[in-house]
C-alpha cells in the first residue's frame, strides 16, 4: 500500500484460518491502521487481494463485509439515537428480522452492561460505554469474522474482562478474531498466534513461544512478549 513517495505496507502476506485469535503488533505509524481499512474496505490497496471466507473484497464487497464484524478504537454513532434504536439501525443494514434483533439485543445488552442505557441517547453515553455498544453492535449479526482496533480504550477492568471472555469464547467457538492493540499482555493472554508489524514490513509471525525461541537463540535473556516486541521493533 502506496502513500507516494511513502509506503505504508510493503509486501504484507497473512492467513489467518477459521478460529484463529490472531493479535497484530506494531509501533505507531508501523502500518496497523493501514491494514485494518484495507481488511475492512475502507481502502482498496494498490497491490495484492483480501480473501475474507473466501470472498474477494474487491470483486465481491458485499460478501465479504456481511462476514465481517468491525469494531473501531473510536466507534461512531448517529448520536440523537438510543442504543436501541441504534441496534435495529445495525439490523436493519444486515437484513436482519425484527424478532432476531430484539433477541440479540437483549443478550448482548445483558453481557454488556448496557441494559440501563438502552433507551438514552447515545450523545449523552461515557466514552467507555459507547465503546461497549460499538461491540455489541459489531457483534448483532453473528460475525464469522471480527476485526478489532483497540477494543480496551475506555473500559473499566470489569467491563475489559467481559469483552475479553466474549472474544475468545466466540473465538473457540469458530470465529475468526483480527486484534490490533498496544497492550502486549492482552495479546500474550489471548492470541494463537501474533503478527509484529514495523516500518510497514512483518518482521515477526508465530505463537509468542515460537518468536521467543527464534529471537532468544540471539539474545537468551529476552523472556517476556514485551521484552521481544521492543526487541524487534528497536530502531537501529
Amino acid at each position: 500500500m502506496n502513500y507516494a513517495p511513502l509506503v505504508a505496507l510493503d509486501r504484507l502476506n497473512l492467513d489467518i484460518p477459521q478460529g484463529e485469535f490472531f493479535a497484530f503488533l506494531g509501533p505507531n505509524g508501523a502500518g496497523k491502521t493501514t491494514t485494518i481499512k484495507i481488511l475492512t474496505g475502507l481502502l482498496r490497496p494498490t497491490s495484492g487481494t483480501v480473501s475474507i471466507c473466501g470472498h474477494d473484497l474487491g470483486s465481491a464487497p458485499l460478501e465479504a463485509k456481511r462476514r465481517i464484524g468491525f469494531i473501531p478504537d473510536v466507534a461512531v454513532f448517529y448520536e440523537k439515537l438510543s442504543p436501541l434504536e441504534f441496534m435495529e439501525f445495525i439490523g436493519d443494514l444486515f437484513s436482519i428480522g425484527r424478532q432476531q434483533v430484539r433477541e440479540a439485543t437483549t443478550a448482548l445488552f445483558s453481557r454488556f452492561s448496557l441494559e440501563s442505557v438502552a433507551t438514552r441517547r447515545i450523545e449523552g453515553l461515557s466514552h467507555g460505554t459507547r465503546q461497549r455498544l460499538a461491540i455489541a453492535s459489531a457483534l448483532m449479526h453473528d460475525p464469522e469474522v471480527i476485526i478489532i482496533d483497540e477494543p480496551m480504550v475506555g473500559l473499566d477492568p470489569k467491563h475489559a474482562r467481559i469483552v475479553k471472555d466474549e472474544l475468545k469464547r466466540r473465538s473457540l467457538n469458530g470465529t475468526t478474531v483480527f486484534l490490533s492493540t498496544h497492550l502486549l499482555n492482552v495479546a500474550e493472554e489471548l492470541a494463537d498466534r501474533v503478527g509484529i508489524i514495523s516500518g510497514g514490513r512483518l518482521i515477526a509471525l508465530g505463537t509468542v513461544d515460537q518468536i521467543r525461541t527464534t529471537v532468544s537463540a540471539r539474545i537468551p535473556e529476552i523472556e517476556s512478549l514485551e521484552s521481544l516486541f521492543l526487541q524487534l521493533t528497536a530502531t537501529p
